[in-house]
Order: C-alpha cells, then structure tokens, then sequence
C-alpha cells in the first residue's frame, strides 16, 4: 500500500498562511470601522448621504491609482515585504484617526490613509503569493488567503454590532479597539514571513517600458480584459444592502446581509481556488458568470427575505469562484520579475469596471427602480460570457493539470 500522500494544504507554504492570516487581521480591523463609517458620518458628524458617497468614491479612486505604483516600485526593487509591510502599518494607524475624529475633514483624511494603505499592499502582498508557490498550488494558494481574508470581511462587522449593543452605540470606543487586530497583522508579517531571496541576475529597471509592457504578453491582457468585463458585471455590494433595506429588512439586521454574503464566500474560495488547478480555468469562469447572473435574476425579483438570502448566497459562491481564480490566471500570464507590475494593472483597471459598474447601477436604480440594477448586472454577465465565446482564455489549463 502506497504511503498517505501529502494533503494540498500541507502543500501550500507557510508564508501563504501567514499571509492570508495578516489579510483576515486587518479585513477585521478595517471592516469594524467600515461597517459603522456611514452611520457615524450622519447620525454623529451630521454628513449628508451625498457626501458620504462622494468620501467612498475618493478613497476607492485613490486605492486603484495607488496599486498601480506599488506593484511596479515592488518589481524595481525585487522586494515585496517591505511595501506590504508599509502599506499595513498605514492602514492600522488610520483606526484611531476615526476614533478621535471631530469633523468630516478628518474622517476624509483617515479614510484616505486607510485606502492608500490598501493600495500600497495589495498588489505587492499578491505577487509575493505567487513568488513563494509553486505554480501547481497556486489556485489553491489563492484561495486560501482570498478565504482567510474574508472569513475577516464577516468577523468584523460582526464584532462591531457586538460591541456597539454592549457599549450602547458608543462609534468612538470600538474603533479605538479596531486599532488592535490591525496592529496583531502589522507584527505578524514583520515577523512571519521571510521574502524569497533576489536572484543572482536582478537588475533594477523600469518595469513599465513599452518593451516589459510587451513581455506582458496578449494572454495577460485578454486576462485583464476579461477581468474587467466581469467587474463590470459586478458592481458594488452596497446594493445588496440597499435591496434588503428595500424589502423590509430591519435595519438593525441589515448588515447582516454582508455577513451572511462574505461567510459564504469565505467556506466557497478554498474549496474553488483548489479546484482551479485542476479544471479549465475559463470553465470556472464561465460557471462564476452563470452564478452571478442567477444571483441578480433572483434579487431583481426577491420580494421575501429568503429569495433575498438565496440571491445573496449565490453571489457569494460567485465570489468564491472567481476572485482567486482572476488573480492566479494573472500569475500564470505574468514573468517573475514583472508580477508587481501585472497586479497593479489589472487591480487598476478592475477597480475602474468597478466604479463605472456602481455608477451604472446607482444609476438604472434611480432611473428605473432597484430591479433593473439587477437585470443589468445579468445582461453584463451575458456580455462578459459572449467575450469568452469569442475567445477562449489561453492558458486555460495549468501546468502539470
């Protein structure tokens, strides 16, 4: 009989679990002051629904642009760790800005820091996944941080409505305590993770030459096209929220749509990314398509929370199909020496799908009324399936699959 062989998480480094463990600190950190922010800004600072909008598109537009400079400055030195590392500390001592904060300037101000943090590590802390795992486990690799750090995405909120009942709404006294895994994540990447050497030949260069830039290669670029469509199919969860709000949800359990979204994302990502190193990479793409369009059909007619929770757990499912998926093709597609640079693209151009998508949908909500949001999401999802007829993703298949 054959020895037990190896299970794939055994396989997987360490340093991706610290990695996804970081990720699931600061989601719970940041997620806890997030959940609250729009509340706060009206109820405490009295800002208007506009300009609570108008600060969430500010600190999105400048997370994209920042991702762009931090992959490329990660591929020019050949070091990853450090600006992740910078961009974690940013983020963790952004918390208590919130909680001293007086005025709406301020709140500005620590939600800027908070997205240029996240713009500065994230590209960065992606290529490192892929620098320190063998090509066979990368789905996987990407699954597990994508899981782990959204198991975060559900655990903060659901401490800040814990804390906010036992401390009777005090906003300022939980994201002080937010401070607290943010600081856990800073020290555990300090500590835990050990960046691969440079190879002997590392040169420093601009990345982003029209020369690397054709290194890139067509396959990467039909990814990051693809990538965008779908984002586009995609707008923001907000929505959700919204819609249960719509529907007659309490508000006092509404944010318990994006609890019960990011717990079925978090349980689908592993068990997803795994599968993506055996199977069609666009089969796996075409199935996330055909559950994120289910998912709108099903919110565009639920009238009952529990259409309303079947079309958020399927969104879910979407996300946990998808979203290491995306980043692991991105891998495949992109030289060592330029993955930075690759993520900070992609990042970039899916963060502006993402805005247009939101735009859009806010848009045939008003125009239109909540259920054509929801239609037009599923006729994106047709679009982005007939780009995939059109031409197949290359690559589709990974080495050794």
């Amino acid at each position: 009989m054959p020895e037990h062989q190896p299970t794939i998480t055994s396989r997987i480094p360490r340093g991706v679990w610290v990695l996804g463990f970081v990720s699931m600190l600061m989601d719970i950190s940041s997620e806890m002051v997030h959940s609250l922010l729009p509340m706060f800004l009206v109820t405490v600072l009295g800002s208007s629904a506009l300009t609570v909008g108008l600060i969430e598109g500010l600190a999105e537009s400048t997370a994209l642009i920042v991702k762009v400079f931090s992959g490329v400055l990660s591929d020019y030195w050949g070091k990853r760790k450090a600006l992740a590392l910078f961009g974690y500390t940013l983020g963790a001592f952004t918390k208590p800005l919130f909680a001293l904060a007086d005025s709406t300037g301020l709140v500005v101000t620590a939600r800027l820091l908070d997205r240029v943090g996240k713009g500065v590590r994230g590209a960065p802390r992606d290529a490192l996944v892929a620098d320190i795992t063998p090509p066979e486990l990368r789905g996987a690799a990407f699954g597990l941080r994508q899981a782990l750090d959204t198991v975060g995405a559900f655990l903060g909120p659901l401490l800040g409505v814990g804390l906010m009942l036992l401390w009777a709404n005090d906003f300022r006294a939980v994201f002080w305590v937010a401070a607290v895994p943010g600081l856990m994540a800073v020290a555990l990447l300090l500590f835990g993770i050990q960046e691969p050497a440079l190879a002997d030949n590392h040169k420093r260069s601009n990345p982003i030459t029209r020369a690397n830039l054709r290194r890139l290669g067509s396959a990467y670029w039909w990814t990051v096209g693809v990538g965008a469509v779908f984002t586009l199919a995609r707008f923001s969860e907000a929505f959700l929220v919204l819609r249960a709000q719509q529907i007659g949800v309490a508000i006092a359990l509404v944010p318990l749509v994006m609890v019960a979204m990011n717990l079925v994302y978090s349980a689908s990502a592993y068990p997803f990314g795994k599968l993506s190193d055996r199977v069609s990479h666009a089969a796996l793409l075409f199935g996330g398509l055909l559950v994120l369009a289910a998912a709108d059909l099903l919110l565009a007619q639920s009238d009952h929370w529990a259409t309303l929770l079947a079309g958020i757990a399927l969104w879910g499912v979407h996300m946990g199909m998808t979203q290491g998926l995306l980043a692991t093709m991105v891998a495949d597609c992109a030289p060592a020496d330029l993955r930075g640079t690759a993520f900070g693209f992609f990042n970039l151009l899916s963060g502006v799908a993402l805005l247009l998508a939101s735009a859009m949908a806010g848009w045939l909500w008003d125009r239109f009324g909540a259920a054509y949001t929801f239609y037009g999401g599923a006729l994106m999802c047709l679009l982005a399936l007939a780009c995939l007829a059109l031409r197949p993703l290359q690559h589709s298949l990974p080495e050794g699959g």
